[in-house]
């Protein structure tokens, strides 16, 4: 079973004329794989999988794992659903595919308990035991929050549980598990405190940032691996403005429209009900990325 770590990317989902676009989806992984990331996570919240059909979250997954074939670049692919059923049919997919480990998002819009959240992830962890798994805990989008709790209990049930991504926003959250836990892999799920999760024993990120910026998001994510915590520090400082900016409106709404002022999507397109950003936050997003080298495809 591999447990995937260290720095990973939350991928956009690109669209050519309200469909997946296959070859420039392929063509940002090989720029990930090339500016050192460690691992690619398709259709997470950055790539828009609400609004997927299962057959392109599924395609997204194939893809992923077809262009990180033969590198040193692992795929940590999204295999979340607010029914559990579906959340379960994602991962055996994603199992077959090849990929390295999978993420699930909390149940959205179904508000279930602490209890309910144990079943579901019982439930999908049974369904793929020899494959990681990892916890997302994201509840300012989900309406419901993953109890350090109940995120011990599954750790300590559930041998391929390996992991969290914690994107509550709360350092307390990542104190807690660590302090009772300090075995867990914590990944932040929040660009602006990586480096606070990382020096607290995080055991990486995942980032919306590096969709645009990977080479700084990498470094400052292996330097502090590594104990070097100064040198993170300062890359996490030099980040502060875009990673803010890409929270400006609804993620992946900023991120994708920089993406698109840099050159490295052809076309600026979201699936409704999101929407291109206001005039008024377009013009932030490239007044900050004036600050920052992006490197090309």
């Amino acid at each position: 079973m591999t447990k995937v770590t260290g720095a990973t990317t939350a991928l956009i989902t690109p669209f050519k004329n309200g469909t997946l676009d296959e070859q420039s989806y392929a063509t940002l992984i090989k720029r990930q794989i090339t500016n050192g990331m460690d691992a690619v996570c398709p259709v997470g919240t950055t790539g828009e999988s609400a609004t997927l059909t299962h057959d392109e979250h599924k395609r997204c997954i194939e893809i992923a794992v077809e262009v990180c074939k033969g590198t040193n670049t692992k795929v940590l692919a999204g295999s979340g659903s607010n029914a559990t059923f579906e959340a379960v049919d994602l991962a055996i997919h994603a199992q077959k595919c090849g990929v390295d480990a999978i993420f699930s998002v909390s149940p959205y819009y179904n508000k279930p308990s602490q209890e309910g959240l144990y079943q579901h992830y019982k439930a999908i962890a049974q369904a793929v035991p020899d494959l990681g798994m990892m916890l997302y805990n994201v509840p300012g989008r989900t309406m419901v929050d993953i109890s350090a709790d109940t995120t011990i209990r599954l750790f300590d049930d559930f041998e391929n549980i390996y992991g969290i991504k914690e994107a509550t926003g709360s350092l307390e959250r990542t104190v807690e598990l660590l302090s009772r836990r300090p075995e867990l892999a914590v990944l932040s799920g929040d660009d602006a405190i990586d480096f606070p999760i990382l020096a607290n024993g995080g055991a990486g990120s995942t980032s919306v940032t590096s969709n645009l910026l990977p080479d700084l998001k990498s470094q400052m994510v292996h330097f502090a691996l590594e104990g070097k915590f100064k040198e993170s520090k300062a890359l996490n400082d030099k980040l502060y403005p875009i990673n803010s900016v890409m929270f400006c409106e609804a993620n992946p709404i900023p991120v994708k429209a920089a993406m698109y002022i840099a050159g490295l999507i052809d076309t600026l397109e979201y699936r409704l009900p999101l929407l291109a950003p206001s005039v008024e936050n377009m013009k932030k997003i490239e007044e900050v990325m004036k600050q920052y080298e992006i490197k090309g495809l």
